[in-house]
């Protein structure tokens, strides 16, 4: 098959479909006039690298987990596991992260609201002795 159908039965777009090929996650083979051709193989090899995207991962760290789909062994798992955890370890880091910015937030807010409400005081108590 080729692109535009790869892309319209794994859900995405063509430029992702040549993203993928560019990062090495994905094969194709050529035509004697250069048209990329695909199996029906690819159509779930990109489903699952939707998926592993969808899962936070780079591309970098899919491809780092490639070996274990393409090449299945107990030493390549036991690779991907590791790999996997660590970027496991690296989302809950940044989930910490970004907890601790939304309450640094949250006390701006109330901050802002305490200085809001002063000067509502400030100016009814303005009005009432005009």
């Amino acid at each position: 098959m080729r692109i535009g159908e790869l892309a319209g039965r794994a859900g995405v777009s063509v430029r992702s479909v040549r993203y993928y090929e560019e990062q090495g996650l994905l094969a194709s083979t050529r035509s004697a006039s250069g048209q990329r051709h695909y199996t029906d193989e690819e159509v779930e090899r990109v489903v699952f690298l939707q998926r592993l995207y969808a899962a936070g991962l780079s591309s970098r760290t899919i491809a780092e987990l490639l070996p274990c789909v393409d090449a299945p062994s107990e030493e390549a798992s036991d690779a991907a596991l590791t790999r996997m955890a660590q970027e496991r370890a690296r989302l809950s880091d940044h989930i910490a992260d970004l907890v601790r910015t939304r309450d640094a937030l949250d006390g701006l807010m109330a901050t802002a609201r305490e200085h809001r409400e002063r000067l509502r005081a400030n100016a009814d108590s303005s009005a009432t002795t005009c």
